[in-house]
């Protein structure tokens, strides 16, 4: 299993380019079913999730095949197999609920297995289910399967109970090829949702509203091929701009739209770092004291949960003491404990994460649990004194494209180890922890 080896303390400086969001190129994956005809995608992040769910539409008939650089073409192969998503396709990644919707929409059923993941709690999907019913369909839970069907889907009304970004895009694909006439109130304003919708545009939808919380989708008889470019990954330039702010460095994030992370980077301001635009791109430096800062997660425009983790670990270095609410998913702090091996100080109250700083950090064998508590790991290490060993990273794999390979371009001294090469850590720091 391999591991990351960080030697630090470190200072990122310099440009990176941003990769294809992974949010955002999982539904424009699943998407790809709605139509017999080809559909290229570019910008296509190479992670393990985007392998896992090419093997996944393999499965359903959908072939794939790369192209120079980072395009990839989809095209059906061969007859159409049964709309089924087994278990051992669909265990590790949560996104492959997606297929749901089009292959619903295209084939008139599908029995897909419940969703798996990263462990950060229970991530239902029940509004998925109560939008499909609303769209006329059948829906059936059978030995962990969910097991959908309707000759053809009837355009509806459908309010979600919360806002859910993968519930949107299932039920948004689905609702294109519905008979008549579908709104979507209290929709996901993602950047990815809105990729999404311009990509099935771009194949022939009709949908309005797009970027609001209200959808309007008058459905259509069949939806052709495209072209599409994926947006950029927030997430992941957000990760590398946190790294800049935490290390007093210097880093410009190019092919990255300013307003895809206003609340990360109004945050990175109230720390004392200085945040601008760029051309074509985002710059965050730091110079001076790290300022403490207390946010809370929100569905977009507001902060983030996918970057809560690694602003949690800037946290640890500012002078003072900042809380953390996390309002999106219940079990999702489990860096904590890890940053707190390392000397930070934590205190953790239900969804609540009081952080006080600036504590020293001190590299020591940490584990990975969850994407993004990875991500919030390697940034610690950055700024920790000595080795720090980073286990189990298939997790950071999953979203993060080469992030060895940028952070050494970032100055960083990092090296990604295997089974067999070994690697002493330091040791456990006293003084901090979490309780």
């Amino acid at each position: 299993m391999d591991r990351f080896r960080i030697v630090g303390p470190s200072t990122l400086r310099g440009t990176v380019r941003a990769s294809g969001a992974k949010n955002a190129a999982l539904p424009a994956l699943a998407a790809t079913l709605l139509t017999d005809e080809p559909v290229l995608l570019q910008r296509v992040p190479r992670v393990r999730d985007i392998t896992t769910l090419r093997r996944l539409l393999a499965h359903l008939g959908q072939g794939s095949s790369e192209e120079a650089g980072d395009r990839l073409r989809f095209a059906p192969e061969g007859n159409a197999s049964p709309g089924d998503a087994p278990y051992e396709l669909v265990k590790t990644m949560r996104a492959s609920v997606l297929v749901l919707g089009p292959l619903l929409a295209r084939r008139g059923h599908a029995r897909v297995s419940l969703p798996g993941g990263c462990a950060i709690g229970v991530r239902p999907i029940d509004q998925h289910l109560a939008g499909l019913e609303a769209l006329g369909a059948r829906v059936a839970l059978d030995h962990g399967y969910v097991d959908v069907a309707a000759p053809r889907l009837t355009g509806t009304r459908f309010r979600f109970a919360t806002v859910t970004v993968t519930g949107t895009e299932n039920l948004l694909m689905a609702a294109v090829l519905a008979r008549g006439t579908t709104v979507l109130e209290n929709c996901a304003r993602e950047p990815e949702v809105s990729d999404l919708a311009r990509l099935l545009v771009a194949m022939g939808a009709r949908i309005e509203g797009i970027g609001s919380s209200t959808l309007v989708v008058e459905g259509v008889a069949g939806l052709h091929g495209a072209e599409h470019a994926v947006i950029a990954d927030r997430i992941e330039a957000g990760t590398y701009l946190v790294g800049a702010a935490l290390t007093g460095g210097d880093v410009t994030v190019a092919d990255l739209a300013p307003g895809d992370l206003g609340a990360l980077l109004e945050a990175l301001a109230a720390t004392g770092s200085e945040v601008g635009a760029e051309e074509g791109g985002v710059r965050v430096r730091r110079s001076g004291e790290l300022l403490p800062c207390d946010l809370a997660t929100a569905p977009f425009p507001g902060f983030p949960t996918d970057l809560q983790a690694q602003f949690m670990a800037l946290m640890t270095q500012a002078a003072g003491d900042s809380t953390i609410r996390e309002t999106i998913f219940e079990n999702r702090f489990q860096h904590a404990a890890e940053l707190g091996r390392m000397g930070a100080e934590i205190r953790l109250e239900g969804a609540v994460a009081h952080v006080r700083g600036p504590r020293p950090l001190s590299g020591t064998t940490v584990m990975a649990t969850d994407l993004r508590a990875s991500a919030s790991l390697v940034l610690a290490a950055l700024v920790a004194e000595g080795v720090t060993q980073v286990e189990r990273i298939y997790h950071l794999d999953r979203g993060y494209e080469r992030m060895e390979e940028k952070l050494r371009t970032l100055g960083a001294t990092v090296e990604r180890l295997g089974d067999d090469e070994k690697s002493p850590g330091g040791s456990a720091p006293g003084g901090g922890g979490i309780r």
